[in-house]
């Protein structure tokens, strides 16, 4: 197994800020728009965003976790339980403009439960899709972020790891395993 580092902690600060202008130049004062992390590391990556939009832009946007798991494509073909996460959006996202937030993007198929389980939640007036790594050449689905942090080539049998802080971590860390 070899591991390559894909962001460390410093890149990673770099292009958090760089996504947050990217959001600030889309999304103005923000109004009517709000942020819905993916359980679990996309909620952490939401909360490092938005942390950012209220110290650099002193802007303040709403913010959700959204659970997964009852809305997978596999839920019903898998042999082991699921444990489900906390799911929290304590807002209708009717007419809103939503922020799907996640870590890492691959086959693109926990993007189609996440919009499956959003539904529950109101009809949006839009949805984009902020990753923090995009898995290049990989996707089942026709999905495509429209904020991206960073592109990467990976093979089927490579992993991204993603380390953060809020997990009890000494840095936050991006990694590509290779078996």
């Amino acid at each position: 197994m070899t591991k390559r580092l894909i962001l460390d902690k410093k890149s990673l600060s770099i292009t958090l800020k760089r996504l947050c202008y990217l959001l600030v130049e889309n999304h103005h004062d923000f109004d009517k728009t709000v942020i819905l992390g993916l359980q679990t590391k996309g909620v952490f990556l939401a909360d490092k965003i938005s942390k950012i939009l209220l110290s650099d832009f002193n802007v303040k946007v709403p913010i959700g976790t959204l659970d997964t798991t009852f809305n997978r494509d596999d839920y019903r073909k898998r042999s082991l339980d699921l444990l489900p996460n906390e799911m929290n959006v304590p807002f209708s996202l009717e007419n809103k403009k939503v922020i799907l937030m996640d870590d890492v993007l691959y086959t693109g198929r926990s993007i189609r439960a996440a919009m499956d389980a959003m539904l529950s939640f109101g009809r949006p007036a839009s949805v984009e899709l902020l990753v923090l790594i995009d898995r290049k050449y990989s996707r089942e689905l026709p999905i495509e972020p429209k904020y991206c942090g960073k592109h990467v080539n990976t093979l089927t049998s490579e992993k991204v790891l993603v380390e953060l802080t809020e997990q009890g971590l000494q840095d936050d860390n991006v990694w590509l395993i290779t078996q």
